[in-house]
């Protein structure tokens, strides 16, 4: 239980981050994105203070033995770019680029009412179910 409250605390924290930062708000993002038209430098900055704050935190959350409401910590064990990861990165990169979403800003957008994140959320959906059922089926 206490882990669940923990969740819903950062998802809410995050999320109201998001709102505060424009993020949800896919013209901003769209204007981040494009570099060599009218570019809107002002996410630079929700970049900069995230990066911040994670490269500090992590260096004393990571030296815990565990974390709180959890036997161990999950990091990554893979350290290799293979096809696989540059395939799935260029994909994520192509649909930000397209929508001005990437799921955490879409989901916390279904709040507001407007069919863009809908959308983009339905999309991600399908996208997500067809690569399980396309990657069970291939071994």
């Amino acid at each position: 239980m206490k882990q669940n409250m923990v969740a819903v605390i950062a998802g809410l924290l995050f999320g109201i981050g998001l709102c505060l930062s424009q993020m949800v708000d896919r013209s901003r993002v769209l204007g981040f994105l494009d570099v060599t038209g009218d570019w809107d430098s002002t996410l630079l900055f929700v970049l900069g203070g995230a990066v911040s704050v994670t490269a500090i935190a992590f260096r004393f959350v990571l030296r815990l033995p565990k974390p709180v409401y959890e036997e161990k910590f999950y990091l990554p064990q893979e350290h290799k770019i293979d096809l696989q990861l540059v395939l799935g990165a260029a994909i994520f990169g192509v649909g930000w680029g397209i929508s001005g979403y990437c799921p955490g800003p879409a989901i916390t957008g279904l709040i507001f009412g407007s069919w863009n994140p809908v959308l983009f959320v339905l999309a991600m959906v399908i996208g997500s179910l067809s690569y399980g059922y396309l990657s069970k089926s291939s071994k």
